[in-house]
């Protein structure tokens, strides 16, 4: 794609733009800086073709199917299979638009480097986050209160907080949900998480060290991730990536020349929904577009400090 008309300090060959290009840059950029809306925390299984604001994906969940007894004399009662269909809508439409004041020294450079340009995606992934983290915690059940407000030590309030991850451990266990977990706590949780022992010395029981997407520590079939976009009064929030679904897509991206000024304006919009599931044998959603409320697979807590 060219721009057109070709702006006299342009060299031919060298005047191109390619949005393929561009988009898997800001892409590359733009995924480490998610926690609700990783992979880890929520799949990217039904994004379907996201195209406009109002976009629908149609998802069709099994209900599990019953177990019966054998006998020789009654035989087997066949069922049929049940499904639930649940709506992902596409509800956030969101841009970046800025000039580039040479578009060949930015072919070369990559605008995306900018300062101007780095802070606009950050924004992008902190809008995002936010969002897809306030639908997880709707459709969560709650927990009782941690309350520490009468501990003193803080390595005493990093064991107290370890102690409600356990907790939440036991209650996905009972539910029979899925290994690979996550829990995502407050910048304030991870400050004294990072005090107890079992977690500072995560080799003990899982793998250490923060890497992309907000993680501090693996530890006892958990991967805890850190994020200040967190939903109101929550500070721990447990669950699986089955139970969240997100889909996003960056589209339009476009050039044009800006007539009064040697410069071109570049711009991208990008598109997003979040939906919780329910889950074969959990609880169902009472109309297609209708949230999940207390998920058996996502469980959220407070914490009282003082």
């Amino acid at each position: 794609m060219a721009i057109e008309p070709m702006p006299a300090y342009a060299h031919d060959g060298t005047y191109s733009f390619v949005p393929t290009e561009w988009s898997n840059e800001l892409l590359t950029q733009f995924d480490p800086l998610l926690v609700w809306a990783s992979p880890l925390v929520a799949n990217r299984q039904y994004e379907g073709n996201v195209s406009d604001k109002g976009d629908r994906v149609v998802v069709n969940g099994i209900i599990r199917p019953n177990v019966g007894k054998y006998t020789h004399a009654d035989g087997m009662t066949i069922q049929h299979l049940a499904t639930v269909e649940q709506y992902l809508d596409i509800t956030e439409a969101e841009y970046v638009a800025f000039y580039v004041h040479n578009i060949e020294q930015v072919q070369v450079e990559g605008a995306l480097a900018a300062p101007a340009t780095q802070e606009s995606i950050k924004a992008l992934a902190t809008a995002t986050d936010t969002f897809v983290g306030r639908t997880v915690a709707a459709s969560a059940t709650a927990m009782p209160q941690v309350d520490v407000s009468g501990i003193s030590k803080s390595y005493d309030k990093g064991e107290a907080l370890l102690e409600a991850v356990f907790d939440a451990m036991e209650r996905l266990d009972t539910a029979n949900v899925p290994g690979g977990r996550y829990v995502v706590v407050s910048p304030k949780v991870k400050r004294y998480l990072l005090r107890a022992p079992d977690i500072a010395n995560a080799a003990a029981l899982g793998q250490g060290g923060a890497t992309a997407n907000g993680v501090v520590a693996r530890l006892a079939g958990f991967t805890v991730v850190s994020t200040t976009a967190m939903p109101t009064g929550v500070d721990i929030l447990a669950g699986h990536q089955s139970f969240t679904t997100f889909a996003s897509q960056f589209t339009s991206f476009r050039q044009q020349p800006v007539e009064k000024f040697r410069t071109t304006q570049i711009d991208a919009l990008h598109l997003y929904g979040a939906r919780v599931l329910s889950f074969p044998g959990g609880a169902q959603p009472t109309k297609p577009d209708a949230a999940v409320k207390d998920s058996e697979g996502l469980l959220k807590a407070a914490v009282k400090w003082a």
